[in-house]
């Protein structure tokens, strides 16, 4: 073998070897976002009835729903009575306080795909002062 074989041969082998490799490391990104939820998901927000903000979060998760329903009042030590409903079905009902430093909180829930697109309704009622946040997203 001569020594432009020997140096092709070489290079032929290092080129084989980084394509395996990045086809490795391809296909094991995309299954790793795919069992973590990858899918797309789908994010509103907006105004509430007073000076708050709202911002609803829905995304496939692993044959479940992840659901997330934010409220920031900016007012640290609020009290708000939560509804989440996925497809008229109630998966949250209860109360959030919302917490420093930014005086916002935080509802996380894991529910059940229901057949057909996943409508997703939150509410939030301040106890003190009666502002109510209202936020929906549709997940197909």
């Amino acid at each position: 073998m001569t020594t432009a074989t020997t140096a092709r041969s070489r290079r032929t082998l290092r080129l084989a070897g980084a394509g395996a490799l990045t086809f490795a490391l391809v296909a094991t990104g995309t299954a790793a976002a795919t069992a973590q939820g990858g899918a797309k998901g789908v994010s509103k927000s907006g105004a509430c009835s007073a000076s708050s903000t709202w911002k609803l979060k829905a995304k496939p998760d692993n044959a479940k729903v992840s659901i997330e329903f934010q409220v920031d009042s900016n007012v640290v030590g609020q009290t708000w009575a939560v509804s989440i409903k996925d497809n008229g079905t109630s998966v949250f009902a209860g109360t959030a306080k919302t917490v420093g430093p930014s005086g916002s909180f935080s509802v996380n829930k894991l529910t059940a795909n229901r057949a057909g697109a996943d409508s997703v309704v939150a509410t939030a009622k301040n106890a003190a002062t009666g502002e109510t946040c209202r936020g929906a997203v549709t997940l197909p």
